[in-house]
């Protein structure tokens, strides 16, 4: 990654939790390796409620991104979470991110 992409990716990062925080929604937040996708569900104060990844899923790329986004829906009603605020940590909106954030939708939570 260079040095412009990183600066540009931190830069969305830091307004996306900036907008995500000041909501008072626990966030959906997204992290995305080059091996798999996570997504946790984190409340107001900074702990974690619940959490999801692709490391155990047979699938890789945005076909992963769907499972992890119906399992952390899946535990997120269970803890009778039903709103969230979505923190895609600077990643554009696209590929395995828009992919985890539909099923996430589907799987019954709205942000």
């Amino acid at each position: 990654m260079t040095s412009h992409k990183l600066v540009s990716r931190s830069a969305r990062a830091r307004r996306t939790h900036a907008q995500t925080r000041a909501s008072g929604n626990p966030r959906l937040v997204v992290f995305r390796s080059n091996r798999t996708v996570y997504a946790q569900i984190v409340d107001p104060s900074g702990t974690v409620l619940c959490g999801a990844s692709g490391l155990k899923m047979k699938s890789s790329g945005a076909k992963a991104a769907e499972e992890v986004g119906t399992a952390i829906a899946e535990l997120a009603q269970k803890k009778k979470i039903k709103t969230v605020a979505f923190d895609r940590s600077g990643y554009k909106y696209h590929g395995q991110i828009k992919s985890l954030a539909e099923a996430a939708r589907k799987g019954g939570l709205s942000f």
